[in-house]
């Protein structure tokens, strides 16, 4: 069986051979050897293992799919996710003045996206395995946090009760102040019946918050997230950083790049992650494309004692940057797009002159974008923070300072 030699991981956490050749969970520096379908190799076999390889300490990592890199040392893992951040800012040819990283530990996991099917003895829940639709249970979870962990059975028990044997459901959990909150999606439609059976299991299991392909079919306390001073309400499944110990990271970041600012705009503020924080010492206008994460922001600094006012506006930044006469009206901006970046954004910010700026980004390719415009606008890269809190994973996570 033919040889192959691991030089470099690629963004998806694979080793990639000459060819190229991609082996799942191999190192740079490893001989394997396996059959080859594809231009990849699924079983690859270790001939020579790299001195960084170690032992998962999960049982469930050789078939499930929600962790890419447990087979890695910790240090290495974080050096290749510094060099991913690197590699991409040296594409656009720009330095890479990286301040600090941090990772967030084990177990820590507060959100997280399961798959649920009914089987013949029950239910089967866990994450669904790398490139495949089999759902492997994970009773021993390294990642998820402990008050998701203790919440696997209930929830098996409403698959078992609800779910259909021929597609599987997915289940958003969220660990929040008040309890569980859950969010489903995949079921069939929530007819009389359903909805009896839904509020049953969500009464016994004391969820603080069950919705049901979008809609809340149970809120017996509002699952609030704190956010600076504020408790937030998140609509049912909306995004929130995977981690508290990563948010705080972030947000002790773009508290740092903004010192000093007065008036600040958030742009794609969600349900106010940065925006309420920062709230505590300047004026902020959140901008956001979803009205419901915008209300919630909303409703929180309403409720929330001494902060500066918070203005919102709802606005597809994607096909409606905020202009450089609009961002003149401030001296700080914080933004966080999603993965795709925000190439016009950055193009209008190039040309404003807020003095400094706060990015955050989950992708280090389209931040390098961004940052080159703003760059070559006038603004100068101080430093950036690596966030690891998808632990054990490829993603990388970033905040950095620009002044102009």
């Amino acid at each position: 069986m033919e040889q192959h030699r691991i030089e470099r991981l690629g963004h998806r956490g694979d080793g990639i051979a000459p060819g190229p050749v991609f082996a799942a969970r191999t190192l740079p520096g490893e001989t394997v050897a396996g059959a080859v379908e594809g231009g990849r190799i699924a079983q690859p076999r270790i001939l020579s293992p790299s001195p960084h390889r170690v032992a998962p300490p999960c049982r469930h990592y050789r078939s499930c799919g929600g962790c890419a890199l447990q087979h890695a040392e910790d240090g290495f893992v974080a050096e290749w996710k510094l060099d991913v951040v690197r590699q991409a800012l040296a594409a656009q040819g720009l330095p890479a003045p990286i301040r600090r990283l941090h990772t967030s530990p084990g177990q820590s996991r507060r959100r997280a996206v399961l798959a649920g099917r009914r089987t013949k003895s029950g239910a089967l829940l866990g994450f669904h395995g790398r490139a495949s639709d089999t759902i492997t249970a994970i009773p021993d979870c390294r990642l998820l946090h402990p008050d998701l962990m203790a919440a696997l059975p209930a929830l098996e028990g409403l698959i078992a009760q609800v779910a259909s044997r021929k597609g599987a459901l997915s289940l958003t959990v969220t660990r929040s102040e008040a309890g569980l909150d859950l969010a489903v999606t995949g079921g069939r439609e929530a007819d009389r019946d359903l909805r009896a059976a839904l509020a049953g299991w969500a009464a016994e299991a004391d969820v603080a918050r069950l919705s049901w392909n979008g809609e809340t079919i149970v809120q017996a306390r509002a699952p609030y997230q704190r956010m600076g001073r504020a408790r937030v309400v998140p609509p049912p499944d909306a995004f929130l950083q995977a981690t508290a110990e990563g948010e705080a990271a972030l947000r002790v970041s773009v508290s740092e790049a903004l010192a000093g600012a007065g008036r600040v705009a958030d742009l794609f503020s969600g349900c106010g992650t940065f925006a309420l924080p920062l709230a505590a010492e300047a004026e902020i206008l959140a901008v956001e494309g979803d009205s419901a994460m915008l209300a919630a922001l909303d409703d929180g600094w309403r409720g929330a004692p001494g902060l500066h006012r918070v203005a919102t506006e709802r606005r597809d930044l994607f096909r409606r940057p905020l202009l450089p006469d609009e961002l003149a009206r401030h001296d700080g901006i914080c933004i966080d797009p999603p993965r795709a970046g925000a190439e016009a954004q950055s193009a209008a910010l190039a040309a404003a002159s807020p003095a400094r700026i706060a990015f955050v980004s989950c992708n280090p390719v389209t931040f390098a974008r961004d940052a080159r415009l703003l760059i070559g606008g006038g603004y100068r890269l101080d430093w950036i923070d690596v966030v690891d809190q998808f632990r054990w994973s490829p993603h990388v996570e970033l905040a950095a300072a620009f002044r102009r």
